[in-house]
């Protein structure tokens, strides 16, 4: 999992300098849906750079967010929900933000995750329960084994230069 920052006066420069800063940019993305594949090793950023050749096609959960507007708070997040038994698959999920913090970004892209994978196991959903407590109860069942996220919040540039934020889950098949 990995997430970078960029600004730069042209849009997709921004994205560009984001994807640097992320460690991705020398590589062909693309993009998939939100399955993380079962039995699937999830290893540091800096170990996974170091398996990436440049111009690999690899496969991506990516989110990212912009803005031209000076201020502005954007965020980029993806949560992550692994179930304990390893041949099932997890969710990844993505969260685009305006006006969140990094803190409120990654709260929400792991919901979405572990909301996903709940589901998909048949744990009883209670819209009378809070949020908090119904993850609790799903997390002490024992079925979902870990969670996770990586978050780039940023300001928009003072002067007005495009800013880029991304995050992302880079698979190594």
């Amino acid at each position: 999992m990995t997430n970078g920052v960029g600004r730069h006066k042209e849009r997709l420069a921004s994205f560009e300098l984001a994807l640097r800063d992320a460690g991705i940019a020398h590589c062909n993305l693309v993009p998939v849906s939100s399955i993380f594949p079962p039995r699937a090793k999830l290893i540091s950023r800096k170990d996974g750079l170091k398996l990436i050749k440049p111009g690999q096609i690899v496969f991506v959960v990516m989110s990212r967010n912009e803005t031209n507007e000076p201020n502005r708070l954007i965020s980029a997040g993806i949560g992550l929900a692994i179930p304990r038994d390893r041949n099932m698959y997890g969710y990844l999920s993505e969260a685009h933000a305006y006006g969140m913090t990094d803190s409120k970004t990654a709260d929400y892209s792991e919901d979405l995750a572990i909301y996903m994978l709940a589901s998909t196991m048949g744990l009883p959903f209670d819209p009378d329960k809070s949020w908090d407590a119904q993850k609790q109860e799903w997390k002490i069942s024992g079925k979902i084994f870990k969670t996770s996220n990586v978050v780039q919040s940023a300001e928009g540039d003072k002067n007005g230069l495009w800013t880029s934020v991304v995050a992302a889950c880079v698979l190594l098949i």
